[in-house]
C-alpha cells in the first residue's frame, strides 16, 4: 500500500459519481483518512436487495474514516439533480477541487442485441454525465489551488476487437476518454483532466453478485484502484492528459509487492478490456490467464465454468486423476460427449432453479457436427436435450462445431471466440449468466 507520509487530501473536497459502493467509495475511504471532504454522488438511497451500500452508509463509513461526508441522490443523467449536488457540495464545503467520474453502465452485447434502451443507459451514464458533471464542477475547480478531474476510463484503444461484439458500450466508455483528451488539453495549466484504468479485474460487490463466489480469486481489491486514484490526485496541474494503468503508476510510486492487493495472493488474475497492443497479444494473454471454477461431476467427468467480465461459458473435459487435465477428444465421440453434457444438465434441474433463472437457452451448432440443443430453466420443470426448445429461447448461443469441440477440450478460450466472433450470442446476456447457477448446483452433488 501507498506510505502515508503527508496528509495530501487534508481538507479537500473531492464530488465523486457512483461512490455509494465499490471503486468509488474506496477511493473516499482514500481520501477521508487524510481528512478529506467527500461529496457522495450516487443513486442509491435505498439498500439494493443484492448489493450492500447507500449514499448514507457509505457517508458513514467516510466520516468514522476521519473525513466529512455530503451524501447527494445523483443520476448523472438529470442535469438539474448534479447541478443541484454541485450548489450543495459549494455550500456546504466552500468549494470542488477534486472531481471524480466513476458512474458507468455496461451492457456487452452486439448491435443487433443491444435495445436503444441499452444504448441510451450506456450513452448518458458514461459520456453525457462525465461530460456534464465535468461541466458543471469546472467553473469551481478552476477557483481550487490544485484541481483535478479523473475519469474512470481506458486508454482510446482502436484495435477493432474491443468494438466488433459490443460496439455501443465501447463508444461509451471511450466518450468518457475522449473527454480526458479534449479537456486535458482545453483546460491545460488550469485543471489536471487524466483517467485512470485497472490492468486487472477488480473485485466489487457487482462482481462478486455475477461471478459467484469462485470469482473474487480471480481479482485485485479495490484498494489498488483507490491508492492509483490517490497517487494520480496529489500530483501538480501539469500532470494532465494521462491515460494511467493503476499497476503502473504504483510501480512508479515505489510499490513492488502486489501481492497485498490481490484477493487471494498467487492465483492469476483476470485481464481488463482494453489493454492490447495487437489481436494476438490478447489471444496470447487470455490463454495464459486461464480462469476457472472447477465441478467435478463423476470419476471421470469434469466441467470448467468460465467466467470472465461477464461472460460465461462452459468447457468439458476428461480427468483421471487429482489433477485435472485436458485430453483431445476424437470428432466421432463429439455428439456422445454434448448429450452428456446435457444429459447432466436434465438431471441437475429443481424447480427452484427454474423458479430463480426463469431462461430458455438455445444452443446452435453448424460446420461438420450441426445440431441443435437446449436448457429449458423457465417452463414447469424445466428440460434439456436436443432440437428445438419447447418453448421461444431467451438466449440463442451459435457457433461452428470444430470450434465448440476445441472450446469444450480447452483448446479454445470462450473469451477469445466471442472476442473474435467465433461465438455469437443473441438474446438476454444477464440470463447468460445466470447458468452459473445450474454449475453451482452440480456442485453440490456427485453423478
Amino acid at each position: 500500500m501507498l506510505p502515508a507520509i503527508l496528509i495530501k487530501l487534508s481538507g479537500r473536497t473531492l464530488f465523486i459519481t457512483g461512490a455509494s459502493r465499490g471503486i468509488g467509495k474506496a477511493i473516499a475511504l482514500k481520501a477521508a483518512r487524510d481528512g478529506a471532504n467527500v461529496v457522495i454522488a450516487a443513486k442509491t438511497a435505498e439498500a439494493h436487495p443484492k448489493l450492500p451500500g447507500t449514499i448514507y452508509t457509505a457517508a458513514e463509513e467516510i466520516e468514522a474514516a476521519g473525513g466529512k461526508a455530503l451524501p447527494c441522490i445523483v443520476d448523472v443523467r438529470d442535469e438539474k439533480q448534479v447541478n443541484v449536488a454541485v450548489e450543495n457540495a459549494v455550500h456546504k464545503f466552500g468549494g470542488i477541487d477534486i472531481l471524480v467520474n466513476n458512474a458507468s453502465a455496461i451492457n456487452l452485447t452486439g448491435t443487433l442485441e443491444t435495445p436503444m434502451k441499452k444504448v441510451d443507459l450506456m450513452l448518458g451514464i458514461n459520456l453525457r454525465g462525465t461530460y456534464m458533471t465535468s461541466k458543471l464542477c469546472i467553473p469551481h475547480l478552476l477557483k481550487s489551488k490544485n484541481p483535478h478531474i479523473l475519469n474512470l476510463s481506458p486508454p482510446l484503444n482502436l484495435n477493432p476487437v474491443w468494438f466488433k461484439n459490443h460496439t455501443a458500450y465501447t463508444m461509451a466508455k471511450y466518450g468518457m476518454s475522449m473527454c480526458v483528451l479534449g479537456m486535458a488539453e482545453e483546460f491545460q495549466g488550469s485543471v489536471a483532466v487524466n483517467a485512470l484504468w485497472p490492468k486487472t479485474a477488480i473485485q466489487t460487490a457487482a462482481m462478486d453478485m455475477l461471478g459467484g463466489p469462485g470469482i473474487a480469486k480471480q481479482c485485485r481489491k479495490v484498494e489498488i484502484m483507490a491508492d492509483a486514484a490517490y497517487a494520480v490526485l496529489s500530483k501538480p496541474v501539469s500532470y494532465t492528459g494521462q491515460f494511467v494503468i493503476d499497476e503502473d503508476i504504483l510501480r512508479k510510486e515505489g510499490i513492488k509487492d502486489f501481492d497485498v492487493y490481490a484477493v487471494k495472493p498467487g492465483h492469476p488474475l483476470l485481464p481488463d478490456f482494453f489493454l492490447d497492443e495487437e489481436p494476438q497479444k490478447v489471444q496470447k494473454l487470455m490463454e495464459d490467464q486461464v480462469v476457472y471454477f472447477e465441478w467435478c461431476l463423476g470419476d471421470l467427468d469434469c466441467l470448467l465454468f468460465y467466467f470472465i467480465h461477464g461472460f460465461c461459458l462452459f468447457v468439458y473435459f476428461d480427468c483421471t486423476g487429482a489433477t485435472p487435465a485436458f485430453k483431445a477428444v476424437d470428432e466421432a465421440a463429439v455428439s456422445v460427449r454434448i448429450a452428456d453434457i446435457f444429459n447432466v444438465f436434465k438431471r441437475r434441474i429443481t424447480t427452484e432453479l427454474v423458479k430463480s433463472t426463469q431462461g430458455v437457452y438455445k444452443f446452435e451448432l453448424s460446420g461438420k457436427d450441426p445440431g441443435v440443443w437446449y436448457v429449458d430453466l423457465k417452463n414447469e420443470g424445466g428440460s434439456a436435450g436436443s432440437g428445438e426448445p419447447p418453448n421461444n429461447a431467451d438466449v440463442v448461443m451459435s457457433m461452428d462445431s470444430d470450434n465448440f469441440v476445441k472450446m469444450f477440450t480447452g483448446n479454445l478460450m470462450p473469451t477469445m471466440a466471442y472476442m473474435s466472433g467465433k461465438l455469437k450470442i443473441e438474446g438476454d446476456l444477464s440470463l447468460a449468466i445466470k447458468l452459473e447457477k445450474l454449475m453451482a448446483l452440480m456442485n453440490k452433488s456427485k453423478l
